[in-house]
């Protein structure tokens, strides 16, 4: 389509009407049947909470900086936040007692600026344990107050060497969420799995959500859980339902 825009733009100009014709462009039109091929969705990678689970554990928890990537996706898996959002939090939009986070998107980058509370999901005792440890940790160990970010930046210094070197936290939040997606591209290697990205893990949630829900009304509370006020959003950006749980359904059937 852009070639097919590109030469209808050609056609007009100068020293090219001659040559090339508006109808030229129709070359670049395709078929009925390639453009199904092409638009074609293919099963979306999804990593399982045993996956999850698997790198969590597997990571090392010795320094500030690895408790904190250890922590860091760990808590997304059990609030489904989005990176933006994960890389904007402070302390104060934490609840580890009623087991909440609140979205708030004054200071919160939550997509479309939507404010919103979610409750942790029902992802394991261990995996909240890891957040609340980490979020006990700021707060009677580092003596962090409630507007300082739950996630810090790496503070970066010259070291001995006389080359920059991380030095440990910074009281500050990331810029961006690009660190966070580094983040989980070497945590991932490093146990031996393939990379997922941030977001991979909200459709982990849902196809969660696809086993615990037994009412529309349980789906709803799922879906605003995640940040959808339409349930049909769910079910059209998260809900496509794998080859393999497709397969387990239809035999249930019969």
């Amino acid at each position: 389509m852009a070639l097919k825009r590109f030469f209808v733009w050609l056609a007009g100009q100068p020293g090219y009407k001659s040559r090339i014709s508006y109808s030229d462009a129709d070359y670049f039109n395709l078929s009925t049947k390639e453009a199904r091929i092409a638009k074609a969705t293919r099963p979306a990678r999804v990593p399982t909470l045993e996956q999850i689970w698997h790198v969590i554990q597997s990571m090392p928890a010795t320094t500030d900086i690895e408790r904190r990537n250890r922590a860091l996706i760990a808590f997304t898996i059990l609030t489904g936040a989005r990176d933006g959002a994960v890389a904007s939090f402070k302390l104060r939009h934490v609840d580890i007692a009623r087991g909440q986070i609140n979205q708030d998107a004054r200071e919160v980058q939550t997509k479309f600026s939507k404010s919103f509370v979610t409750t942790f999901f029902p992802v394991g005792d261990r995996i909240r344990a890891v957040v609340a440890d980490w979020v006990t940790y700021l707060r009677t160990e580092k003596l962090w107050g409630l507007d300082d970010p739950l996630f810090p930046a790496t503070k970066v210094a010259v070291g001995d060497n006389l080359r920059f070197a991380s030095v440990g936290l910074d009281r500050r939040h990331w810029s961006d969420a690009g660190p966070i997606r580094s983040i989980f591209k070497e945590a991932f290697v490093a146990a031996g799995l393939a990379y997922f990205n941030p977001h991979s893990f909200r459709k982990t949630l849902v196809d969660l959500g696809g086993k615990r829900c037994r009412t529309p009304e349980e789906y709803k509370a799922w879906a605003q859980n995640l940040g959808h006020e339409d349930v049909l959003t769910t079910f059209r950006s998260y809900g496509t339902v794998s080859d393999h749980r497709q397969t387990e359904i239809m035999q249930k059937f019969s």
